[in-house]
């Protein structure tokens, strides 16, 4: 990644997803850097992102990354698992030295990689980011002793966004695709995607809390961390930040749901920035 050039520590930090679930990744950040100012992006006129093809991924997400520019971010984080997968490369592209660019994905496999008792684990994700093979890849690359396991699971997204979770509509559905024989025996579960940690407790409950469930947003926070303190970036500032938060197709029902998603009632803008 080229180093960053002309950015100041009290830029915000941008943050985007395809709806909401990205806000368990927000909100993970905000715990971590309570002084840091953070600008949300959910693309809601596009959701969801998994069954879209890989061009569309790319320009979509090129598009919200020059509206995160506009908006000074020193930071890009895609809090998306099927954007991450496959407009990563795309977007850090585009943005050049003009912010720093992560993904969902890379501090995860990190993770996961440097664990010697974990030999199979799974991933649930969209369509795409399964069809992809990144987490795999990944993986492999960093430890060829493990084997990955991925299973498209498109049913949770649009689930979750409704609002349909801990409920026995949910718990259906959940235990209908961790049954299947293609995760069957693991000794880890990756959940690629960020609205999940929302379904983690009904995951754990099918596990029998047996086995570990890697949530990305406490690791991409990290990552956030890291990479601000590296770069001289973070935000010494003592105030309590003005945090935004835009859709790219608003509604009632989106903004009712952010709740559950950042543990607090955040006030939705729309920015129509497709037209």
């Amino acid at each position: 990644m080229p180093e960053p050039e002309n950015l100041r520590s009290n830029q915000p930090i941008g943050v985007f997803d395809s709806g909401i679930g990205g806000l368990t990744v927000a909100r993970a950040i905000k715990e971590k850097l309570p002084h840091e100012k953070l600008v949300y992006f959910g693309d809601t006129a596009h959701l969801p992102y998994g069954d879209k093809s890989p061009d569309s991924i790319k320009y979509y997400s090129i598009r919200i990354a020059q509206f995160l520019l506009d908006q000074h971010c020193k930071m890009i984080v895609i809090a998306c698992n099927t954007a991450s997968a496959l407009a990563y490369e795309a977007v850090k592209d585009f943005v050049g030295k003009r912010a720093i660019v992560v993904n969902v994905i890379d501090p995860v496999v990190e993770k996961i990689s440097k664990d010697s008792g974990l030999k199979n684990i799974g991933v649930i994700a969209t369509k795409g980011a399964i069809k992809s093979g990144v987490h795999a890849s990944k993986i492999k690359k960093l430890n060829s002793k493990q084997e990955v396991h991925g299973l498209a699971t498109p049913l949770l997204v649009p689930m979750i966004e409704e609002g349909f979770f801990n409920n026995n509509i949910s718990r259906s559905i959940i235990h209908s695709y961790l049954s299947r024989p293609k995760i069957k025996n693991i000794d880890a579960l990756i959940l690629g995607c960020t609205h999940f940690p929302l379904i983690k407790p009904e995951i754990e409950e099918f596990y029998k809390n047996k086995i570990p469930l890697i949530d990305a947003s406490t690791e991409v926070a990290e990552q956030v961390a890291h990479l601000l303190k590296k770069n001289k970036l973070l935000n010494l500032s003592k105030k309590n930040p003005v945090h935004h938060f835009y859709v790219s197709d608003y509604t009632d029902v989106f903004e009712k749901s952010t709740r559950f998603f950042f543990s607090e009632a955040i006030r939705l803008h729309e920015a129509r920035i497709w037209k």
